[in-house]
């Protein structure tokens, strides 16, 4: 089930993206986002 989710969130991040530069945009947030949460705890 897990692989799923993981999976359908892959394919919605995919599909919100139009171009190659959008994508590595996503991915750049995504990846900020993670590094924030991680320094709040």
């Amino acid at each position: 089930m897990k692989k799923l989710l993981a999976c359908l969130a892959v394919l919605a991040l995919l599909a919100g993206c139009n171009t190659i530069a959008g994508m590595g945009k996503d991915i750049s947030h995504a990846g900020d986002s993670i590094e924030n949460a991680a320094k709040k705890k």
